[in-house]
């Protein structure tokens, strides 16, 4: 068969040149990658020849590396599971398939944020494979499936397109040939090769061979050729750990915290966790696909089990390992497997526990781990019902009252007297939710709002209801009274009104009247505001209707047609209101009345974030109450 070729996906051959020349300085990471690549296939065969052992042909699984000073080639050999034409097409001629545009929007965002970030990027986008451009001109693998009997051989220069064309290899299993340039002559090294290996690859299971050069020469093994997590915490150390996280979770920053441990009982296992310190790319995947990886008895299995760990901790990166778990299970007995599920309560308890070890003992670092991925683990709460106390103690917020994040127990303790309820308001972010007008008489009073900004607040906030006994309570409903409860602004009750209550209340009432009148269904009623100290109207919710902001979130979504009338709340002691008021005592049927409570209703539309119903008509009316203000 003759050389075919084929083009890169779209853009990749400017992302390769990206990647080769200008992502990342330290060259040496590519063997890493290879290596880590093999010891996938390796895993991956092991699996398969479970159910399938004629796709062995080899006694054990070795990775090798073979230098070739001479022809200046570095290759990197395992036995494993192979790839076929189809398979090198679908894997090398692809990169990041999360796609390019994100990569490059990634990249963007790690330009400036060094090497640390860029490291990160590749972990990301899978571009591993790719890295071996940083040193070569052009790159070759031949591979041989398992099961069989065609070898094939991919090229690249790493310009935009790549070539396949028949090969003959002995046995399954993939040869990467790097051929190195001239100024990474130093991997053509036998001391910097092994050097490279002991440095990131020293955890791999399988054994990596560096083969003798000449006849005499014996082959040597580079690695301890020991899965990391079946050694004693002891006799590992935190680079160790972190070469083996950077591994098994194809990331590139270091983790924020590490669990190893064995359990042994029932049901034994080891597991080593890992919770990352920034946020994977794929966070808020649709699927919430677990980051695990399970063994049994030190044979992988599979990395696809969400039967293992709950979505809302999908975050969490690493290995499980146990004894008790057959073989041969496939992934759809895992799901019903009552091992598994002893497994991941304890892995949920053990997670669980940690963090609420970091938040007693170092708030600032919880903190931070918060700020990452408090959105997701906030998902438990409305998810997991069995750990529902414990979430709920690990959960921050944002408030009106305290910098940084506050806790509920920590919001208890601060509530004013008469407060029999914990409040919040929803909002798309912490600066949003201060400015709400709906928050002025509660600062007044002294009492702390919480700021719910996470869309999953909105469902886990109705099926807790309350925490310790305190019902939660938004401050953007209807109803809400705060003469019970202690405050600031409680002598200044006590000081003489300069106006009659009788004729203030009855202008008032008249200007709601008119109000209602002008406004039609465009709200579902005007009321006096108790809430308002500075703002002269703001939009609230009925008691039973839905909070304003998932309303928003839902028709955002095309999950609800259109929004529901609102309450439009006035503040009786704002300037403006008083004066409105004696005009509607006054002359009830007066014009201007109209206009204003229009303006007054887009006004409040306008700080809730809305757009103006009718731009037109409201420009029409601001320019008219202009005019009539400038003459007067």
């Amino acid at each position: 068969m003759s050389k075919e070729t084929y083009s890169f996906q779209a853009e990749v051959g400017k992302i390769l040149d990206i990647v080769a020349h200008s992502l990342y300085s330290q060259k040496e990471v590519f063997l890493r990658e290879l290596i880590s690549n093999a010891s996938d296939a390796c895993d991956k065969l092991r699996y398969r020849s479970l159910t399938e052992p004629d796709l062995m042909t080899a006694d054990g699984f070795e990775i090798a590396i073979r230098l070739d000073e001479k022809a200046k080639t570095l290759t990197v050999s395992d036995n494993g599971i192979g790839m076929s034409k189809d398979d090198m097409i679908d894997a090398l001629g692809t990169i990041a398939k999360s796609g390019t545009q994100a990569f490059m929007e990634g990249l963007k965002e790690a330009q400036s944020g060094g090497e640390d970030a860029k490291m990160a990027l590749i972990g990301q986008f899978g571009v591993g494979f790719y890295s071996s451009f940083m040193v070569a001109d052009k790159v070759e693998v031949v591979s041989r499936k398992a099961g069989e009997d065609k070898a094939w051989r991919w090229t690249s220069e790493g310009h935009g397109a790549f070539e396949i064309e028949d090969a003959e290899r002995d046995g399954h299993g993939t040869d990467v040939i790097v051929h190195i340039k001239k100024d990474a002559k130093e991997f053509l090294e036998a001391v910097r090769v092994e050097n490279v290996v002991k440095t990131y690859s020293d955890h791999i299971a399988q054994p990596v061979v560096l083969k003798a050069a000449k006849e005499d020469d014996a082959d040597k093994t580079l690695n301890s050729a020991s899965a990391l997590w079946t050694r004693d915490k002891k006799d590992i150390t935190e680079e160790q750990y972190n070469e083996f996280y950077h591994h098994v979770g194809m990331a590139f920053d270091a983790p924020w915290l590490t669990l190893h441990n064995k359990a042994e009982g029932v049901i034994s296992y080891t597991n080593l966790l890992f919770i990352p310190s920034s946020r994977p790319f794929d966070l808020f995947h649709p699927e919430r696909k677990g980051q695990l990886k399970l063994y049994v008895n030190r044979v992988f299995i599979t990395d696809d089990c969400d039967a293992l760990i709950p979505g809302y901790l999908r975050f969490v990166k690493g290995i499980v390992d146990s004894e008790d778990i057959d073989l041969n299970v496939s992934r759809e007995m895992l799901q019903h497997n009552p091992a598994v599920a002893k497994i991941r309560k304890a892995l949920i308890k053990r997670v669980l526990g940690e963090l609420k070890k970091k938040a007693d003992k170092k708030p600032e670092e919880y903190a931070e781990f918060w700020d990452t991925f408090g959105m997701v683990l906030k998902e438990g709460i409305h998810e997991d019902f069995e750990n529902r106390d414990r979430l709920m103690e690990l959960t921050r917020f944002k408030s009106s009252m305290v910098d940084g994040w506050t806790s509920l127990k920590e919001y208890v303790e601060r509530m004013k007297e008469g407060q029999d309820a914990i409040y919040y308001i929803s909002a798309g972010d912490a600066e949003q939710a201060a400015k709400s007008p709906q928050l002025e008489g509660f600062r007044a009073k002294g009492v702390e709002v919480l700021f719910m900004t996470d869309p999953v607040d909105e469902f886990w906030m109705p099926a807790v209801g309350a925490f310790e006994e305190k019902p939660f309570k938004s401050a953007t409903r209807g109803g809400v009274d705060l003469s019970k409860i202690a405050g600031a602004d409680d002598d200044e009750k006590q000081e003489p009104e300069a106006e009659s209550k009788d004729e203030t209340s009855g202008a008032i009432d008249a200007l709601t009247a008119a109000f209602k009148l002008a406004l039609g269904d465009k709200v579902k009623d005007v009321r006096t505001s108790s809430r308002l100290t500075d703002s002269p109207v703001c939009l609230v919710a009925d008691d039973g209707d839905m909070d304003m902001h998932l309303e928003k979130l839902l028709k955002a979504h095309n999950q609800i047609d259109a929004a529901s009338p609102r309450v439009l709340e006035i503040n009786p002691k704002h300037a403006l209101i008083k004066h409105l008021a004696n005009i509607a005592k006054t002359d009830a049927n007066d014009k201007s009345l109209d206009d204003a409570a229009s303006l007054l209703l887009d006004q409040a539309r306008i700080v809730e974030g809305e757009p103006v119903v009718d731009p037109q008509d409201f420009i029409r009316r601001m320019t008219a109450m202009m005019q009539k203000g400038m003459a007067a």
